[in-house]
């Protein structure tokens, strides 16, 4: 797994150029560091003339798993809880610019402590905000998930008023210099808690794939593909922006049947319903915020609204456009078949070790 992580994928001579521009000798901070998105960011920015990358987690076991894997000066470990000012005032110190990616994002774990969820994703990122102004950072980019729009569960519903908290900050932020942006996207395959990783065991396992619903759709992004959406963000955003990537979508049936192409395994397929809070697809943006969106080629940029509480404007002024476009969801993106889920899935590295392939040199090739 080690070797696997260490040389998974790589950057062209171009993309070290950029980020060094960009983060030539600044200091960045990685809440939830120690997670998925925390693992590839580090790999992506070590390869930057960055000057420090500050892990922030609870997790010491994981920090400390890190520290030997990476055996690298430049990272910094802070152990400490967004729910927990102070821990985050010392980390903050002097941090040019933060990636907020702490959060719980178990659906039934926090369908069943809801106040967790709102004591970490939207208490902590509020922590957060608080503290980078403090601290005089730069930037910060703060991830949320296609579960905050239409939210149905605590998980997304705490995401969306997360979300809110950050629009909200953004407007106080900008005249201290600091711009707050959001990114939000759909499942990161073989993420902690993703399906894919759990199919995979279970086919090793030769026990049934367990599936909710065959018919359910969710987006299909790699980690990488999430780096790239927080770093598009870091570049381009404007106070309280929202970006979204756009992605194709899978069915979980499809899903399933490229795991067992991929693997030639045979497993039965048990069918277990919907857990709680699931839904059929998921949403990364309402129709009301594709109405302020921007196109810009693989991605959309929402801009922030930036009305304020004059409702003689907002009552008497209305948007008849509003009605006649449709969300951006995993029903209505690019569906992939068997073919291209196999491909996405060829990009996962955890895959490709489990196919004995050779890890990706470069986020852009697929064998």
């Amino acid at each position: 797994m080690v070797a696997v992580r260490a040389r998974a994928i790589g950057v062209t001579t171009t993309e070290r150029t950029e980020m060094s521009t960009v983060f030539g000798g600044s200091t960045l901070l990685v809440t939830g560091g120690t997670g998925t998105f925390g693992n590839a960011v580090v790999r992506r920015m070590l390869r930057s003339d960055v000057a420090v990358i500050r892990i922030f987690s609870r997790d010491e076991k994981k920090q400390h798993d890190m520290r030997i894997e990476y055996h690298e000066p430049r990272l910094k470990f802070y152990i400490g809880d967004v729910r927990d000012p102070d821990s985050l005032r010392d980390a903050l110190e002097g941090v040019d610019y933060v990636f907020h990616a702490a959060a719980l994002k178990q659906i039934p774990s926090c369908e069943f402590y809801p106040l967790q969820a709102l004591m970490t994703n939207c208490l902590g990122a509020e922590n957060v905000m608080n503290a980078a102004l403090a601290a005089g950072a730069r930037r910060l980019v703060i991830l949320s998930t296609d579960k905050a729009a239409y939210p149905i569960n605590a998980m997304g519903i705490s995401k969306a008023m997360m979300e809110r908290l950050a629009g909200a900050k953004s407007r106080v932020a900008i005249s201290q210099d600091l711009t707050i942006c959001i990114t939000r996207y759909g499942n990161v395959m073989g993420s902690r808690g993703s399906v894919v990783p759990l199919f995979a065991e279970q086919i090793k396992s030769g026990v049934p794939l367990t599936v909710t619903d065959p018919q359910m759709t969710r987006f299909m992004m790699t980690v990488e593909g999430a780096v790239e959406l927080v770093l598009f963000a870091f570049e381009n955003g404007e106070p309280g922006d929202l970006f979204v990537q756009k992605a194709p979508a899978s069915t979980i049936e499809t899903l399933v049947a490229a795991m067992k192409r991929l693997y030639r395994a045979d497993n039965p397929v048990r069918i277990l319903g919907a857990r709680h809070g699931e839904k059929l697809y998921e949403t990364l943006l309402t129709c009301e915020e594709m109405l302020r969106a921007k196109d810009m080629g693989a991605y959309y940029r929402v801009s922030s609204d930036d009305r304020d509480l004059n409702y003689d404007l907002y009552f008497t002024e209305g948007v008849p456009e509003a009605t006649r476009l449709d969300d951006y969801h995993s029903h209505n993106t690019t569906r992939l078949d068997v073919d291209g889920t196999c491909e996405m899935l060829l990009k996962v590295a955890e895959v490709r070790a489990d196919l004995g392939m050779a890890p990706l040199m470069d986020s852009t090739c697929v064998e």
